[in-house]
């Protein structure tokens, strides 16, 4: 049997940088919201979005308060900052005790995490920075709220740090877009990617495969396009159904059927096959294990989906 090629994973990109495994430090702060879900350019969030689903570490009781970039002061800066600093402190011990971790990036995770004044920005993101052995941030967000002004305070702090961007992309259909409530264009996520490539940022892109209406051929020419952006990471999430959200009506009224894991996987693979060398790779898939799940049943165990996709991708000649 041939040697197997290894995937450019997130973690091997790291270890080749820095020489060490860097760990990401996810972080949910309240007050952060979408503007898909404030009702700037849509309500309620995508369809699959239940909002809390993505806030592991919200522990918080929600507060009415919400940031937007148009107000003109954030009253709950000091109680966000803390949040921050005890988030990162419980995470990081939970680290080092499991596997000896020694370096870390903050992972702004949870809403869209440049969504606020720019002086709430620099707060959050420098203090996160000034954490011991905290080399750089990543920051989930969506390509309707950047601006230049933004990208270009991220470029100055990637000149002494490891700075990444994070765009959910999830297609490059306008149609889709539309269906799943999504509040944004095409050509907006290829104009804000473009910019901040060509300011010489880290970009990350997030796909979901199995959305509403998609094709298998959909989803690969969305992966195509982005590729053709010249991203340098990619994510890769399989569309389940959770209580709670606009796409749980779909489902129970059997006008949605979540994809395959048969067919996800072969998608993931196909993906893979064509993804260039330079290009890695933050996750390959996802799922959740507990009562908010509807369907498909196969997410619930990342542990076997982990194995079947490995399997597959070595059948391909590939080492994950």
């Amino acid at each position: 049997m041939s040697e197997l090629k290894n995937v450019l994973t997130i973690g091997r990109y790291f270890k080749n940088k820095f020489g060490e495994k860097i760990y990401k430090v996810p972080i949910s702060i309240s007050g952060f919201t979408c503007p898909n879900i404030d009702g700037t350019v849509a309500r309620g969030g995508c369809s699959f979005c239940e909002n809390d689903s993505f806030s592991p570490n919200l522990q918080e009781k929600k507060t009415k308060f919400k940031l937007n970039p148009r107000i003109n002061e954030n009253p709950y800066l000091e109680n966000q900052l803390k949040q921050l600093e005890l988030q990162f402190d419980a995470t990081k011990q939970r680290l080092q005790n499991k596997f000896g971790t020694k370096k870390f990036i903050v992972y702004f995770q949870s809403f869209t995490n440049t969504y606020a004044p720019l002086s709430t920005l620099k707060a959050l993101y420098e203090k996160a920075l000034s954490f011991e052995n905290v080399i750089g941030l990543s920051i989930g967000t969506r390509t309707d709220c950047v601006s230049d002004e933004i990208l270009d305070y991220l470029v100055d702090l990637s000149k002494t740090k490891e700075i990444w961007i994070e765009f959910g992309i999830q297609s490059f259909y306008d149609e889709t877009l539309l269906n799943i409530n999504r509040g944004d264009t095409a050509d907006n996520m290829r104009y804000w990617i473009n910019r901040s490539k060509e300011k010489g940022l880290n970009v990350c892109g997030h796909l979901i495969y199995g959305l509403p209406k998609e094709t298998q051929e959909m989803m690969l020419e969305t992966f195509r396009q982005t590729v053709e952006l010249k991203v340098d990471s990619i994510k890769f999430h399989p569309l389940y159904v959770v209580k709670n959200t606009l796409l749980t009506n779909e489902f129970k009224k059997g006008r949605f059927t979540p994809i395959s894991e048969e067919l996800y996987i072969d998608t993931v693979v196909k993906s893979i096959k064509i993804l260039p060398d330079n290009i890695s790779i933050q996750r390959i898939t996802a799922g959740i294990d507990d009562s908010t799940l509807l369907s498909p049943d196969w997410c619930r165990d990342k542990h076997t989906q982990m194995k079947n996709i490995r399997l597959a991708l070595q059948k391909e000649g590939f080492d994950y």
